[in-house]
């Protein structure tokens, strides 16, 4: 496959097998919670306990308050939780991905199988839940807070580098997985301790100055800034970082996906 083909395929597959990747997706989501008696009550139940959580460890127990804001209980738990929303993404893709291929190898060998879409279809169930999470702060808001700003409806814009970024990780460590089986255990410790660099749990500014640059090399630390900016504090993201930021994702997405279809030539041979 050229780089040319490899580029265009990077959206031009999805959308070819968008019926098998919609029903991919669907059934990714109703499995989750497959045999459970409240099947996809669950989406919202899970996000539902967490922010309870949060609310009470951080600030009952911890009695942390964000710098900025009113500094109550719940204003520090809705405002992890965003940032923890934005991780979860990333997180929850990268966490499955290097099992990703050895976990449907029934795939591997079907010539007419699209593997490539196997990222897409992960993206999109956990977009599902990340969805419903975000119906339980929105709800969490409109009661404590009122209305959320306008700006939230920029929310998909801000998540749209992360899906690209998210997507290129996943398709390099899914094909990685393949060859290098140790790969899960190391993404699980470097994931674990990416969130708490990511200023999930402070602002950046609570940081000296001189390490806040260092903190900002971490991709993820921008979008959670973003994410709290247009859910909670009503400030539009900066479009021209936004557009960089956009257009880094992009890259990564394309270089990800290159290799993956590369490496896919050996998948049959491992498998």
């Amino acid at each position: 496959m050229s780089e040319t083909n490899a580029r265009a395929g990077m959206f031009s597959s999805p959308w070819r097998h968008r019926e098998l990747l919609f029903s991919m997706v669907q059934r990714e989501v109703i499995g989750r919670y497959r045999g459970s008696i409240m099947g996809l009550l669950w989406s919202f139940l899970n996000p539902l306990f967490m922010l309870l959580v949060y609310t009470f460890v951080f600030s009952v127990m911890f009695k942390l308050r964000w710098p900025a804001g009113d500094g109550s209980r719940t204003e520090f738990a809705l405002l992890v939780f965003a940032g923890l929303l934005v991780f979860n993404v990333f997180a929850e893709c990268v966490g499955r991905a290097p099992g990703l291929i050895i976990a449907n190898a029934n795939y591997v060998k079907k010539v007419v199988f699209p593997l490539e879409i196997l990222p897409w279809v992960v993206l999109g169930a956990v977009l599902f839940h990340t969805l419903a999470s975000l119906v339980i702060w929105l709800v969490f808001h409109l009661v404590f807070f009122g209305w959320p700003p306008l700006t939230s409806v920029l929310l998909p814009l801000v998540l749209l580098p992360l899906a690209l970024f998210t997507l290129g990780v996943t398709w390099l460590l899914a094909a990685l997985g393949v060859y290098l089986r140790d790969v899960g255990q190391v993404v699980g410790v470097l994931t674990t301790a990416l969130m708490f660099v990511s200023a999930i749990f402070y602002p950046t500014s609570a940081f000296p100055p001189a390490y806040q640059g260092i903190l900002h090399l971490n991709p993820l630390t921008l979008v959670v800034e973003q994410a709290r900016d247009v859910l909670f504090w009503g400030v539009i993201p900066d479009p021209f970082t936004w557009a960089c930021g956009l257009l880094v994702a992009g890259g990564i997405a394309w270089l990800g996906f290159t290799w993956f279809q590369k490496a896919r030539k050996g998948f049959a041979d491992v498998l």
